[in-house]
């Protein structure tokens, strides 16, 4: 899964969202595309976590907001809490 403070990260996150490491990192939105011609099924799209933000309209309205979307789990930094160097 990653370095050991990720793992202690996502740990967290899943006891937060009263669930267990293994079904919160199997669980992740998604959407996908179909389209059926002549009897067949066609696979036409598929977006995954952040790739949904477009689709989800109160994240860009967060987006905009003075805070954002005031995250500040793993995956998220401010531009001047990055390592120099």
């Amino acid at each position: 899964m990653g370095p050991k403070w990720k793992r202690g990260a996502v740990a967290q996150i899943a006891a937060m969202t009263g669930t267990d490491v293994a079904t919160y990192t199997r669980d992740r939105p998604g959407v996908s595309a179909f389209a059926l011609e002549d009897g067949i099924v066609y696979h036409t799209y598929s977006s995954y976590a952040r790739g949904l933000d477009g689709l989800w309209g109160m994240y860009q309205w967060l987006d905009r907001a003075p805070m954002g979307r005031n995250e500040n789990g793993i995956w998220w930094r401010r531009h001047d809490e990055y390592a120099q160097g």
